[in-house]
């Protein structure tokens, strides 16, 4: 077999000089996102912290929500890797599951960047629209096969599909198994439908400790939110069969 010895260019100096400019563009309305949150943010603004013209900037990005797609993927792909660096490092305590180290990571990264969350979970920016099954969808994909991995670990398809939960209505039981999924194979529809309901339950007190909602707790937010993940999974477990009869029941 012939070895190819062709090598690949390196980038130019034209292409070397505009990436530095859009990652000088991307920082600075990071940066504005951060000091006036996600309402604020406009291609002016951004432009005038950099000394530039409106029209400069449109040659980096031809409009606002180009712009917008660039900070949520880059949100979706920082809480990925927040998430997953969680995950690889291991808390002091042996005993906390991985799934709730995840959850950790998840929470930690809401409350160090509160306008950064709110860009991706908060009230829709006007007139945006994220691209369609575009590079803000592949990003948040990313998390989503975080979070059922570390979930449903060392549990068989049979097992999944044996879940103990009120039984899905034929039409919602259709819809979720064909739904695409990002972890480590296909989902049966009441594994799925137990992960979008523990999703919306660690998402929903993130949202409301980020938000402010939660104060009240004072320095006990931390290990209340532990617990109810704690007690989350414990319950998502105790409604997955240990064995399955291969006929059908369970054993």
């Amino acid at each position: 077999m012939a070895v190819d010895e062709r090598t690949t260019a390196p980038p130019s100096l034209r292409e070397r000089r505009r990436a530095a400019a859009t990652q000088e563009i991307v920082d600075a309305a990071e940066r504005h996102l951060t000091e006036h949150g996600p309402a604020a943010l406009s291609l002016r603004a951004v432009a005038r912290s950099l000394g530039m013209t409106v029209q400069a900037l449109y040659h980096y990005f031809p409009s606002r929500d180009a712009l917008v797609t660039v900070l949520v993927t880059k949100g979706y792909e920082d809480l990925a890797d927040a998430v997953q660096a969680a995950v690889d490092n291991p808390s002091d305590d042996p005993d906390l599951p991985r799934l709730v180290i995840a959850t950790e990571g998840y929470r930690r990264w809401g409350i160090a960047n509160p306008e950064r969350f709110q860009l991706l979970y908060g009230t829709p920016l006007r007139d945006y629209a994220a691209p369609t099954d575009g590079p803000t969808t592949q990003a948040s994909r990313r998390m989503s096969a975080i979070f059922e991995r570390e979930l449903f670990a060392g549990y068989t398809t049979d097992q999944l599909a044996a879940i103990d939960a009120p039984v899905l209505s034929p039409a919602l039981r259709g819809y979720l198994e064909q739904l695409p999924h990002y972890g480590q194979g296909h989902l049966p529809a009441p594994a799925t439908a137990l992960l979008m309901s523990a999703w919306g339950h660690l998402h929903g007190l993130v949202a409301l400790e980020v938000f402010g909602h939660t104060s009240f707790l004072g320095g006990h937010q931390a290990e209340i939110f532990r617990l109810a993940m704690r007690n989350l999974l414990a319950d998502l477990h105790r409604r997955i069969p240990e064995h399955v009869d291969p006929g059908g029941g369970d054993a």
